[in-house]
């Protein structure tokens, strides 16, 4: 090995090492109960239904910790075992499925060490990066790797998309679950959160600038807010002619095949059979589209929708409610 090759080895590692000595103590284990099976009221009879394990990082010294919502999914019991050894019982303070995220709460009898969170939108293909967690129960592992793609996708468990995640080669394994993904500054610009099955190499992370936006929300309302319509539907091809005709953004939108009783829909005279083309004067071409505009900032206002019925496009004021 060259005397250059040497210098560039020990570059890199120092850079994986520092980021390691910052964020390392911040990291913890999240341990789940879900309690005993409901089948048989004899303690005897009782069994153990599911139960696993996680990552988190403590993001404020007194006691939030940031993890994936998929991790404490119907937990009757969250305990979390810090770098020291020191165990916790955690409240859950809120969680949002539609971008697996969920923020405890532990109380320690002193400030903890935390990581900050960076700006994930300055993030670049090829960057170094680090992810730190507890994959298979081994605890505080190390791997390293590069962000391999920006802007990624992928279908939360609520079938809606999380948006903009951060793919990276860095190795991960279940247990790596809501651990950080860390610059070489030191910096938490990513959650883990999921792995490619049968991928070598394929990771995600929801970006900081997401999970600083759902902190906020959870915190405030131990929920994030979104609006609602109460429609059922799919992605349904327009005729290029009736969308020509009619001055359409394109050949698609969102066919309803149902409407919610009671819902803000039905109210606003929303049938099954409908195709939605434009929300708030938006153009809709699926229900991702309409998925991204259900905002929090349109629970109870009136907002303009337009959608195609036998041909011809009608125009309704629909109050989105929030979603349940």
């Amino acid at each position: 090995m060259s005397p250059d090759d040497v210098t560039l080895l020990d570059a890199y590692s120092r850079a994986v090492m520092g980021a390691v000595e910052r964020v390392g103590p911040a990291v913890v284990k999240v341990d789940v109960d879900a309690g005993a099976s409901a089948d048989d009221a004899r303690p005897s009879r009782r069994r153990r239904v599911r139960g696993g394990s996680g990552s988190g990082f403590v993001f404020a010294a007194d006691g939030l910790i940031l993890t994936n919502s998929h991790v404490v999914d119907g937990a009757r019991a969250i305990r979390v075992l810090t770098p020291e050894g020191d165990t916790f019982d955690a409240d859950l303070l809120g969680d949002d499925p539609h971008t697996d995220l969920a923020v405890l709460r532990i109380s320690a009898p002193r400030p903890l060490p935390s990581a900050a969170l960076g700006d994930s939108t300055r993030l670049r293909a090829g960057q170094l990066v680090v992810a730190i967690g507890n994959p298979l129960g081994l605890q505080h592992t190390v791997t390293a790797g590069v962000v391999s793609a920006l802007g990624r996708s992928l279908r939360a468990r609520t079938v809606r998309l999380i948006e903009n995640l951060i793919q990276t080669d860095a190795a991960l394994n279940p247990g790596n679950s809501g651990g950080p993904l860390v610059t070489a500054q030191g910096e938490v610009v990513g959650v883990n959160t999921a792995v490619v099955l049968g991928g070598q190499g394929i990771a995600f992370a929801v970006p900081s600038a997401t999970a600083t936006r759902v902190i906020s929300a959870l915190l405030r309302f131990g929920r994030v807010r979104r609006s609602w319509l109460g429609v059922a539907g799919h992605e349904t091809a327009i005729p290029r002619r009736v969308s020509r005709f009619h001055g359409l953004d394109g050949d698609q939108g969102l066919g309803v095949t149902a409407v919610s009783p009671g819902s803000p829909a039905e109210r606003a005279g929303i049938m099954a059979g409908d195709v939605i083309v434009g929300f708030d004067d938006i153009a809709v071409h699926g229900a991702d589209d309409l998925h991204r505009l259900l905002t929090d900032d349109r629970i109870d206002r009136a907002v303009p929708l337009r959608l195609l019925r036998r041909g011809e496009t009608r125009r309704f004021d629909v109050v989105p409610a929030e979603l349940p």
